[in-house]
């Protein structure tokens, strides 16, 4: 008997859940059955309004088929789901078993957060789920969104676009082939190769895999990221945009390309600041200056390029070293402005021309705009030139500072100020040794012809000696503070990445003399200040 009473119950609440699901007619002005012309079905005029499960449709005419549970529309067609979801078109078809509603014509839906426009519109309302195959228009308070096929998830209120995807807005135009958008926070995910211009600012990024967000204008691109400004084009593995502060980081495989500069950048992580025109880079950075003949290879740990194309500016850190063919140098910190050709190399700063190695605590040399090749060269302090004779004897200059000129890459002249010393092995025109002379003027210049010394000059009356070749004494070969660094030389590009051992050490000497003597400076101005004002003081008495 309980079993009885059982199945009757279950039936009952079948037969009650079946009656809920069925499509009502709220409102008709008129309502008639046709059989031979429309069989099944009531056929429903003017003001027809019907409800299902929540939703009412109004229309001006409509055809019922209550055995089957289906609606078709016709007329001004209005869907209304819970006040949410509202939608227009000419043509209906409703299905009350499957809850699938396929809209034609002129079609227009929007709910709270956006409004969509297609010709074709299928709605599932079992999943919440709108979904097109023929273009549709999509515009929420932000951006209009056009896309050939896509869904849309009221519930999560996300677009899932494919097929000529287009977002745009007065800031951006984006354009993809996939990509998801919500509406409810302006963020669109991006599949495959996707392209946003920067309308405002005229940079264009590049991505095929990534976050765009249209309300913060803020970007992540996590796969073959790239950004196109009108100077340069810089790219990585992943990459952040803020929009707002034309701000730019690149992580991993960094590439900047300046197309003005003919200079390309690579390194590990780059920050870009677009208003302030600065680029910093770190994890082995590496600046490549192209020209036609002979590029020149630039390594540091830190690398900082600030300023517009004319007037750019290279700033460089810690354990520098550069190649060129003709020129090759290495320092702790160095500057350069291009667009005065003009490049400041510091502590412990050395340069390598020819066969010479050039020292001093600081140097500083010009190249030409154009071709890029050696002009002049000044050396502050501690000067000194060595080049390594055949023999395995060292020619030697050296003194307070020195002042060097440059012929086709080549040293031509060398004027030497305060405290001249020189060591030179001199050949005959056969190339043959024929004697070593030491000599020391406190102003020297000399003259080079293909590399040879030769002439000199002399302010004052030098001191000095020449030695036959086997006769100059063990002690004379080598000027008091000579150190031969062939070793620390870079001769490929791919030298300009070796730290030499030892540099860390002697850097952190030079630091700590400079800490000492700008303290001793600032002590020694201090003294003068109080004595100053004991002597106004005395004065007024």
């Amino acid at each position: 008997m309980k079993r009885f009473f059982l199945i009757v119950i279950l039936l009952l609440s079948a037969i009650s859940f079946s009656q809920t699901r069925k499509i009502k007619i709220v409102h008709s002005d008129n309502t008639f059955i046709n059989e031979e012309k429309y069989p099944e079905a009531i056929v429903a005029l003017g003001n027809v309004i019907v409800a299902h499960d929540g939703a009412t449709l109004q229309c001006k005419q409509a055809l019922i088929y209550q055995k089957a549970n289906i609606v078709k529309a016709f007329g001004n067609v209005i869907i209304n789901q819970g006040d949410t979801v509202i939608q227009r078109s000419k043509y209906v078809h409703y299905n009350g078993e499957t809850k699938m509603a396929k809209s034609w014509g002129d079609v227009v839906l929007t709910d709270p957060k956006m409004t969509l426009t297609t010709d074709t519109l299928h709605f599932d309302r079992e999943q919440q789920l709108l979904f097109y195959n023929n273009h549709a228009t999509i515009k929420d308070d932000t951006n209009t969104l056009i896309s050939d096929i896509g869904k849309y998830y009221l519930e999560s209120n996300k677009f899932q676009a494919l097929s000529k995807v287009i977002i745009t807005n007065p800031d951006n135009k984006v354009t993809s082939r996939h990509l998801d958008y919500f509406t409810n926070t302006g963020i669109a995910k991006l599949y495959g190769p996707s392209t946003i211009i920067d309308l405002k600012n005229s940079n264009t990024l590049y991505s095929e895999e990534g976050f765009y967000n249209s309300k913060t204008r803020i970007s992540h691109f996590i796969k073959n990221a790239k950004i196109t400004y009108q100077d340069r084009e810089i790219e990585g593995d992943s990459l952040y945009y803020d929009e707002n502060n034309r701000f730019a980081s690149v992580t991993g495989n960094i590439t900047v390309n300046d197309t003005i500069n003919n200079t390309i950048i690579r390194g590990g992580y780059l920050e870009y600041f677009e208003a302030l025109d600065s680029v910093f880079v770190v994890d082995k950075p590496l600046v490549i200056n192209i020209f036609e003949k002979d590029s020149t290879f630039m390594h540091a740990d830190t690398l900082l390029v600030t300023g517009k194309k004319d007037f750019r500016i290279i700033r460089a850190y810690h354990h520098v070293k550069f190649y060129k063919k003709d020129l090759q140098g290495k320092c702790d910190s160095l500057y350069t402005n291009e667009s005065l050709g003009l490049t400041k190399m510091y502590r412990r700063p050395i340069l390598w021309s020819d066969l010479n190695q050039i020292t001093g605590d600081t140097i500083h040399f010009l190249t030409h705009k154009e071709s890029k090749k050696m002009d002049s060269l000044k050396v502050y302090n501690n000067a000194f030139v060595i080049k390594q004779d055949s023999t395995g004897g060292y020619s030697q200059i050296k003194g307070k500072d020195l002042f060097g000129k440059f012929v086709k890459d080549t040293l031509d002249n060398i004027f030497v100020s305060g405290n001249g010393q020189m060591i030179n092995y001199n050949r005959n025109e056969k190339k043959e040794l024929v004697g070593i002379t030491k000599i020391t003027c406190s102003n020297m210049e000399f003259f080079f012809k293909e590399g040879e010394l030769n002439s000199l000059k002399y302010t004052v009356k030098p001191e000095g000696k020449t030695y036959p070749p086997s006769k100059l004494p063990k002690e004379e070969e080598k000027l008091q503070g000579f150190i031969w660094r062939q070793e620390e030389r870079p001769l490929t590009k791919d030298a300009v990445f070796k730290h030499d051992k030892g540099d860390e050490k002697l850097i952190l000497e030079i630091i700590q003399k400079e800490k000492k003597a700008k303290k001793e400076r600032r002590e020694e101005a201090f003294k003068k200040l109080e004595l100053e004002k004991k002597r106004a003081i005395s004065n007024e008495k």
